[in-house]
């Protein structure tokens, strides 16, 4: 009922869609906070394609959990950090600080120290769960003696602090921990696949149909329209989010208010792989 502008604004902005494949991901990660200490502590490992809902997934269940603050420490119960883009154990260690806001030192302090600062403010928080984003950026490292030096400290990290460890990336992710058949036994995958055209997929359309402030209902929930528009949006979360929702302003801005063939026509949206094609026929 809100008039145009107030929509519009709403619309662009996120959402939350609790489809089954998100909530089991964020029951698995209840699980993992609530795990007692022990010897060996489980850890999940979230594999996805780009654009696919993972990162969502993690800022979900941030939210769920924030920090604390206390009169004589700060709690963070779940701290993320996102893997430098060339791994080393110093980067990893002070993206870490940089996590648990630590204020950057004009030295860099020796490996050795840095490591137990590194360790002493983990404990000093209460980080219960270690989220570990763009994990696959591991086999960016610059030979395999870095790489394998990385796939130690994780290995490390899980034993010292025993708290599960949660990597987040694509496919190539569990590549990289393959290669150590230790953290591949420890870190259990957990897929979200690109979707498809069949009930999962209907089902998820449905709940952007009515997510949207719209005064009509949008016909998108059919396996016919679920095809044209994971097709079109090749089959990931994100991109079909943005296709939604420049149909969804469409449809406000042209009174239709409804998600139907004329307002995805009017939406002006471009596809990852139409868009690889503008950007190699500008460079040409």
């Amino acid at each position: 009922m809100l008039p145009g502008p107030q929509r519009l604004r709403y619309v662009r902005g996120d959402r939350w869609i609790g489809y089954t494949r998100a909530t089991d991901a964020l029951a698995r990660l209840e699980t993992l906070l609530d795990t007692p200490r022990k010897q060996r502590m489980p850890n999940l490992l979230i594999l996805g394609p780009t654009n696919n809902g993972k990162s969502m997934i993690i800022e979900k269940f941030c939210r769920a959990h924030p920090p604390s603050s206390h009169p004589d420490h700060e709690e963070i119960p779940v701290l993320t950090m996102q893997m430098p883009s060339e791994p080393s154990v110093p980067r990893f260690y002070t993206a870490l600080l940089a996590a648990l806001g630590s204020p950057a030192r004009a030295r860099a302090p020796r490996l050795a120290d840095l490591e137990q600062l590194v360790l002493s403010m983990l404990r000093a928080t209460g980080v219960r769960v270690l989220v570990i984003d763009e994990l696959h950026n591991v086999l960016a490292g610059s030979s395999r003696t870095v790489r394998r030096e990385f796939l130690n400290l994780l290995r490390f990290l899980g034993n010292e602090l025993r708290i599960p460890l949660v990597g987040v990336g694509t496919n190539d992710a569990y590549l990289a921990l393959r290669s150590d058949p230790q953290l591949e036994n420890r870190f259990a995958p957990f897929i979200l696949p690109r979707w498809q055209p069949d009930a999962q997929g209907c089902a998820l359309l449905a709940s952007f149909a009515a997510a949207f402030p719209l005064r009509r209902s949008s016909p998108i929930a059919t396996v016919e329209m679920a095809t044209y528009l994971l097709t079109r949006s090749e089959g990931t979360i994100g991109e079909l989010t943005t296709l939604l929702t420049d149909a969804a302003i469409a449809a406000i801005e042209s009174g239709e208010e409804a998600i139907n063939q004329k307002t995805l026509v009017l939406a002006p949206y471009v596809g990852l792989t139409e868009r690889r094609r503008m950007f190699e026929r500008d460079l040409a």
